[in-house]
């Protein structure tokens, strides 16, 4: 498990299909935990270390042909000026983010004068209207001489809110260890048949698909699915373990979260050590609603 350029997010459920067993190394090690925030659209922007101008923008700043990175409200007007909410978040962001070294990225949640938000699927509730101008939830930073090789990594510090910008960082804390779990699973997965990374990439779509439709997956489907019942016993084993990590943390400094009137804890996690970066999240709870969201889908 390695730091890539988009710093994209595996569950540690689909990491053992192929027999990485570094995931349980993972589930054993110290780590850094943020909460995972339900924004959207997600903003990135800093300065370039190219030149040394602060811009706005969307992951497209990062694209290898169709470089979309604003700097004026001019450049913001000719990338996105047929999408008026879009470009109204990104005039807000070029106005009061601060100026700061680095490259950062962020959900945006809300801009301010209301107690609650909803910016995707979760409503955060503040419960005060939020006097700063606009709400992001920082979860990454970038590292490189140039955007075209910049590096994503998770932000593992604190941001400080301005007068005009609030950013949303909850404090998380795991309150439970895993090795009794993690040394059951390893002994029972050598007799496993994993599976290539093309086949276990075709798992993953598969996978999706059912949660897209609102499916259960169960281990008789899993089983027809991967072509092993040991290596199906080992993904829920691994997907039992998560929950169980989920449930043990405990989120603090954070705004009060719901799906609809139920009352959650957070969308999820993401968890960092020297083995890499995976997501804590329960799919077939939001990634249904997540899939089907098209709100600002498109780069």
């Amino acid at each position: 498990m390695t730091t890539t350029k988009n710093l994209h997010l595996d569950h540690p459920e689909d990491a053992i299909l192929t027999g990485d067993l570094s995931v349980l190394d993972w589930f054993a090690t110290i780590s850094h935990t943020s909460v995972k925030m339900d924004g959207s659209v997600a903003i990135v922007w800093g300065i370039n270390p190219e030149n040394g101008r602060f811009f706005v923008g969307k992951k497209s700043v990062f694209n290898k042909v169709k470089v979309q990175i604003c700097y004026t409200p001019q450049d913001i007007k000719k990338f996105y000026g047929d999408r008026e909410e879009l470009s109204d978040i990104l005039l807000t962001c070029l106005d009061f983010l601060p100026r700061t070294g680095g490259i950062y990225q962020g959900d945006f949640i809300g801009l301010g004068g209301y107690s609650s938000y909803t910016p995707n699927t979760i409503t955060y509730d503040f419960g005060a209207p939020v006097e700063e101008v606009l709400i992001i939830a920082p979860h990454t930073y970038y590292v490189g001489d140039t955007i075209k090789d910049c590096v994503a990594k998770p932000l593992d510090i604190i941001l400080e809110s301005t007068g005009d910008v609030l950013f949303i960082q909850p404090t998380v804390d795991c309150t439970y260890t895993f090795m009794d779990s993690i040394s059951a699973i390893r002994n029972s997965v050598q007799k496993s048949k994993f599976l290539s990374n093309k086949q276990a990439k075709e798992v993953r779509i598969i996978l999706n698909a059912f949660i897209r439709e609102g499916k259960s997956i169960s281990p008789q489907l899993m089983e027809e699915i991967v072509g092993d019942w040991t290596l199906t016993q080992t993904y829920f084993q691994v997907l039992d373990l998560k929950e169980q990590m989920m449930e043990a943390m405990v989120v603090y400094d954070g705004p009060k979260a719901f799906i609809g009137d139920m009352p959650i804890t957070c969308e999820g996690y993401v968890r960092t050590n020297k083995y890499g970066s995976m997501k804590l999240v329960d799919r077939y709870h939001f990634a249904q609603a997540n899939f089907n969201n098209t709100r600002f889908r498109s780069n």
